[in-house]
């Protein structure tokens, strides 16, 4: 072993070590007061401001990357809420809980998120990993008669999502409640897809 990289893996480890600290600080804060700066962030984190810009060339940067770890979170979750298994009917309650209770938990956040900043293309690798998985649950449904098959997998799929962005804007705009929205979500989707009971 070459013991030059030594030290440059090191240093590699303690900055994605650093970086990770930052996110999971931001995400903490900013879930609570979404105004928060980056000296408080910094100050969650446990490091320096310049350590902050060092990773984040600015908050909105920042705040990109915080959207993208609870993406990864909201991923996890689905992985951990085997949506391969059982009714693709229960997988899908399954889905829409789990895309609900990342909603609710980060809210306030992702109202601050700079989504103008973004392009379409980002948007869509961000969202990707989500629509993925959704995806391969609708074709499943689909295939086992559980879901309509009159109308294409993709159009469920952006239905889908677009009836839980609405129910965001929603509870966002105070006409609803998170738990009304939730009900309304889940029965709408349910409708959508073909579901009768």
């Amino acid at each position: 072993m070459n013991a030059s990289g030594e030290p440059r893996r090191r240093r590699r480890a303690d900055g994605e070590r650093s970086r990770a600290a930052i996110l999971d600080a931001a995400v903490r804060l900013l879930r609570q007061r979404p105004d928060a700066g980056m000296e408080a962030i910094a100050t969650e984190a446990g490091v320096t401001r310049q350590t902050v810009y060092a990773h984040f060339s600015s908050r909105d940067a920042l705040l990109a990357a915080t959207v993208d770890r609870i993406t990864e979170g909201a991923v996890a979750a689905m992985d951990a809420a085997r949506l391969d298994e059982g009714p693709a009917t229960d997988a899908l309650t399954r889905f829409l809980d789990v895309s609900w209770h990342s909603f609710e938990d980060n809210a306030l956040l992702l109202r601050v998120a700079p989504a103008g900043d973004t392009s379409e293309d980002d948007d869509r690798a961000r969202h990707e990993p989500v629509t993925a998985r959704l995806e391969r649950l609708v074709e499943r449904g689909r295939r086992a008669g559980e879901f309509a098959s009159d109308l294409p997998a993709q159009w469920l799929v952006a239905t889908t999502v677009a009836l839980g962005h609405a129910a965001g804007e929603e509870v966002n705009s105070g006409r609803m409640t998170n738990a009304e929205a939730r009900t309304v979500l889940h029965a709408t989707v349910f409708r959508a897809l073909g579901v009768t009971d």
